[in-house]
């Protein structure tokens, strides 16, 4: 391993780093001068230890070492992405910008202790930069490390701090979901023996439908917007129309189709488990209290959450059979399954990303004029559509362990979408006559069923 493998095995490790650095000044909002050098050395101090420490090691501690390190960093970074969402949720409290030495110190380890396998891994790949001994060499490289990911976690707290200044109580809601993105992955990662999500294909695949719920959160910055009755009946057909498209031609058809045609007993599975789908969406709609935002519609237990998180956790409900349905068509593409086209994941992908946009931007939009600020409005948003790729990859591991539980798990998001869109339809007839959003709707199926079979 020469100089530049070094460099980039540096850049590599300090991504959780500098995503962690940002989140932290999301939170801390204002940060001085000694607090951005104070987070650059706990970040690139720690990524430095940790290889040093595995190389000398070695591989006599392999094992618990990649036994233990994923657990740890998904219990660190959950437990602190979770304290900042709650505080940012509480309101009217000065939140601590959290540099204290209990804090960092938990964060830096968890964000570098993988980098203990990579000390492992000097052991086999020895590191070559001069021509001395191997101690020498390696003692360099955790240096070089060390210092780059200093570098890189000042610029991320900077970054965060720039936003978290002008929107704070959102950025925290933000980077407390990164932290917890950050560590489910860790876990999930160490699960997925098949190296699954080492397919850069599927983790951006997962990533796509994230832009389109950015992009509609952003229509918020545009001055004086607001949307008619007329043309919320509309975006809601289209979307709805798209949900159901994709339901039935990207879920339920393929899962069929891939069944024999002489095979009854899978196709009363299949149907059986498009029944439990809509059985499973219609107890998480009773069970999860939210409201439905521009109506007078709240369901689930009461409950005394602010009407914020309300709105939120209706797109939660919503989005999480589209994130089953996304991993499981992008589990299929993985496994090159022959009754479902490459292209299909992408197209599925793109046309999530699409119905997201009117999503995002009512909610965000709704939050607004509700008298939430506009940076948390939108921060909100952007988070109402994380499900989507959480749930995306826990499917796409559970169904490369399981291949036999494909189309059905296929089936099931087809009844659990289904359900979800249906439900939404009543609100296309806002008023007696509009017919826009039943055109819509017919437009948005009819756009998705050509992407699909083009």
């Amino acid at each position: 391993m020469g100089l530049f493998e070094v460099l980039l095995l540096s850049v590599g490790l300090a991504m959780d780093a500098f995503a962690v650095s940002i989140c932290k000044g999301l939170a801390a909002g204002k940060v001085t001068k000694k607090e951005y050098i104070l987070c650059g050395v706990w970040f690139g101090s720690f990524q430095a230890i940790m290889p040093l420490i595995g190389y000398l090691v070695g591989s006599r501690f392999e094992k618990l070492i990649s036994v233990i390190a994923p657990w740890v960093a998904f219990i660190l970074l959950s437990m602190i992405g979770v304290n900042m969402i709650k505080e940012a949720l509480e309101p009217d409290e000065e939140v601590s910008p959290g540099f204290d030495i209990k804090t960092m110190f938990m964060m830096a380890v968890a964000t570098s202790i993988d980098a203990l396998a990579v000390g492992i891994t000097f052991v086999a790949v020895p590191v070559r930069i001069f021509d001395s001994g191997k101690l020498l060499n390696v003692a360099f490289a955790v240096v070089v490390i060390g210092v780059i990911t200093c570098i890189i976690s000042m610029t991320g707290v900077k970054i965060g701090s720039v936003f978290g200044n002008r929107y704070k109580a959102g950025s925290e809601i933000m980077g407390g979901t990164i932290l917890l993105f950050i560590g489910f992955r860790a876990l999930i990662t160490h699960f997925d023996s098949a190296n699954t999500l080492s397919d850069s294909e599927t983790i951006f695949g997962m990533l796509i439908p994230l832009v389109g719920t950015l992009l509609g959160s952003l229509v918020i910055y545009a001055k004086k917007i607001k949307l008619s009755n007329d043309m919320r009946a509309v975006l809601i057909g289209f979307s709805s129309g798209i949900m159901l498209s994709v339901a039935v031609w990207g879920m339920i058809e393929p899962a069929v189709s891939g069944l024999s045609k002489d095979d009854h007993n899978g196709i009363v599975a299949v149907t059986i488990s498009f029944c439990l789908g809509v059985i499973l969406q219609i107890l998480l709609d009773k069970s999860v209290p939210h409201t439905h935002v521009y109506t007078d519609i709240t369901e689930g237990p009461e409950s005394k959450l602010n009407p914020e998180i309300m709105a939120i956790l209706k797109e939660v409900v919503h989005h999480v059979p589209e994130g089953v349905a996304l991993g499981s068509i992008y589990a299929a593409n993985f496994m090159k399954t022959e009754w479902i086209s490459s292209s299909v994941a992408l197209v599925l992908s793109f046309a999530i990303a699409l119905q997201n946009i009117p999503e995002a931007l009512y909610v965000s939009l709704w939050l607004k004029e509700t008298g939430t600020r506009t940076g948390k409005a939108f921060l909100m948003g952007v988070v109402s559509g994380a499900p989507i790729p959480l749930l995306g990859i826990i499917t796409v591991v559970l169904v490369v362990f399981i291949p036999g539980l494909l189309p059905y798990i296929m089936s099931l998001s087809g009844g659990a979408l289904i359900y979800a869109t249906i439900e939404e339809i009543p609100q296309i007839a806002l008023k007696k006559d509009n017919d826009r959003g039943a055109l819509a709707f017919c437009v948005g199926f009819a756009v998705i069923m050509l992407m699909i079979f083009i």
